[in-house]
Formats: C-alpha cells, sequence, structure tokens
C-alpha cells in the first residue's frame, strides 16, 4: 500500500522530495515547467509554524539587522578590500594622510590586516600615499603657517607615523637663517603684549612662547634679547639660560 502524505491546501503529488521540501515540476504559462516548492507550514504538523508563523519569520528575515544586512542595504562592499579602498579613498578626498595614518583608520573600522595591506601597499604604488610628499608639505605649511621649529615639527610628524629619514629629509629643507627670521617675526608680534612687565618676566613670556614652537634655547634667549635691546631694555645679564 503507498503511503499518502497530506500538504496543507493541496492534494498529494507524486515524485515529490520531502527531505527538500520541493515537490515535482508544475507547469508554466507557455508550456515551461518550473519546480514548486511544499509548504512546511502546514496545520498541526508540530514545527511551530502555521500560516501566520510563516509570515512572521519571513518578515522578521526581511527586517534582520545583522551587519551584513545593513551593508547590503546601504551599499557598502562586503568584500574588505573594497570596504579598505573606500575607506581610504573617503579619508584622502578630505585631505593628505600618512600610510601610519590610513592603517590605524583600517583598524579601527576592524578591516583585516591583510586586506589592509593590500590596499595600503597598492596606494603607495600608484602615489596616493607618500609620506615624503607630505611631510615636505607639512614642514612648508606649518613653518611658515605656524612658525614652528625643527624640533616641533619632528614632534608632530612622528605622532603621524613617518619614518625618521624621512623626517630628517624633511626639516632639513628648513634653512637655519630663515628659521632664525620666523623666531624674530614671531616675537616682534608678541612683543607689545608684554609692555609694562618687567624685563625678566617679558623674557621669560617671549621665551617661552618660542620654546613651545621647538626653538632651541639658545636661538630663544638671542632673539628675545635683541628685540627686548631694540625698545630700549637693560639686556645685562641676559646671557644666562632661561
Amino acid at each position: 500500500m503507498t503511503r499518502r502524505t497530506e500538504w496543507s491546501g493541496s492534494p498529494a503529488e507524486p515524485g515529490g522530495d520531502p527531505e527538500s521540501g520541493y515537490g515535482p515540476a508544475e507547469p508554466e504559462a507557455g508550456g515551461g515547467a518550473r519546480p514548486g516548492r511544499r509548504s512546511r507550514c502546514g496545520a498541526g504538523s508540530g514545527s511551530g509554524f502555521g500560516e501566520g508563523a510563516g509570515r512572521r519569520a519571513r518578515s522578521g528575515t526581511r527586517s534582520s539587522g545583522s551587519p551584513s544586512s545593513s551593508r547590503a542595504e546601504t551599499g557598502e562592499p562586503r568584500d574588505p578590500v573594497e570596504q579598505a579602498r573606500n575607506i581610504c579613498l573617503r579619508l584622502l578626498t578630505g585631505s593628505p594622510r600618512t600610510r601610519k595614518q590610513l592603517a590605524d583608520a583600517l583598524r579601527k573600522r576592524e578591516i583585516p590586516d591583510e586586506a589592509a595591506e593590500e590596499v595600503l601597499a597598492r596606494f603607495v604604488d600608484v602615489g596616493l600615499i607618500d609620506d615624503a610628499a607630505f611631510a615636505g608639505a607639512w614642514v612648508e605649511s606649518r613653518h611658515h603657517g605656524r612658525g614652528l621649529a625643527r624640533r616641533a615639527l619632528v614632534r608632530e610628524l612622528r605622532t603621524k607615523g613617518v619614518d625618521s629619514a624621512v623626517i630628517d629629509e624633511a626639516v632639513g629643507q628648513l634653512d637655519p637663517d630663515q628659521e632664525e627670521e620666523t623666531a624674530r617675526e614671531l616675537v616682534a608680534r608678541k612683543l607689545r603684549s608684554t609692555r609694562g612687565l618687567d624685563r625678566d618676566k617679558r623674557l621669560r613670556r617671549l621665551a617661552g612662547m618660542l620654546a613651545r614652537k621647538g626653538y632651541g634655547e639658545g636661538m630663544a634667549l638671542r632673539v628675545v634679547r635683541q628685540a627686548l635691546e631694540e625698545e630700549g631694555e637693560d639686556t645685562e645679564g641676559l646671557d644666562e639660560p632661561f
């Protein structure tokens, strides 16, 4: 005797695969055939899936809050190499970055190391990452824009992950005479605000300003002393280190 299996809402169909849940081919318009999927949602099936449960299950699948579904909805690629490339391009659009800055950004976004290294190496090859050019532009901009001296520039470039040899080459473009001239301009701008203070306090304030910008003690003392002399201050004893 052949056992007959009852499926909800449909007569028994021969040739179906009860394990896969797929029935035999069903005719389509035009004579074609497509596989017909059997419903597992029959009443009293014991699986806990009725018609309403099936709708809830499908709805839950569509509204899943998993990272993969979120990326698909927002158009973010799933390939980590593509993700790394997009992140780097967005960051470089805003301003130049060093290799280390981009590597740190990829690590923060949990990009696998292998994918990050592949993208970073490629960007170096095509010139999108150039730490030497970055360091040279940084020195030029920060010296002329903020009056920073070698020491301060070296500190800043180190924090951005630039190699020591590259830093030395970049700060080497600063002419010592130009550096001292910049120090004089900084003191001249600050000098007026110190008038009315006693000589030693003026010295400390002006020399401290230069020190914070990376100027050495000897140069700072020499520049400040000359500026005070030009104002008629008595600079006797100001040769001592401050």
